[in-house]
């Protein structure tokens, strides 16, 4: 038997991961195109990970975490719990 979970929060949404990647870029005055050289991917992964919500995988974070020094549990936290939302806001809406 299956029983729902009380009291547990489940948010009606979850930002992509490409907003906060943005957000820190911004605050601390690096363009798409340094973070892009600086973690061996092209501007277009980097510019496709932050409009177009590609995901961040594990090796990414990595990069991320050694250029920007926010830990690669995060970044791989922030995508899996963005995915999740969208799993279930599919499965909600059929």
């Amino acid at each position: 038997m299956t029983e729902k979970l009380q009291n547990q929060y489940v948010p009606d949404y979850v930002t992509p991961p490409g907003e906060t990647l943005e957000e820190i870029l911004v605050s601390i005055g690096m363009t798409k195109a340094e973070l892009s050289d600086r973690i061996g991917k092209t501007p277009k992964h980097v510019g496709d990970i932050i409009k177009q919500g590609a995901p961040i995988t594990s090796q990414t974070a990595m990069d991320l975490e050694k250029v920007l020094g926010t830990p690669a549990s995060f970044w791989n936290n922030r995508e899996r719990r963005y995915r999740e939302s969208l799993a279930r806001n599919e499965e909600k809406n059929g």
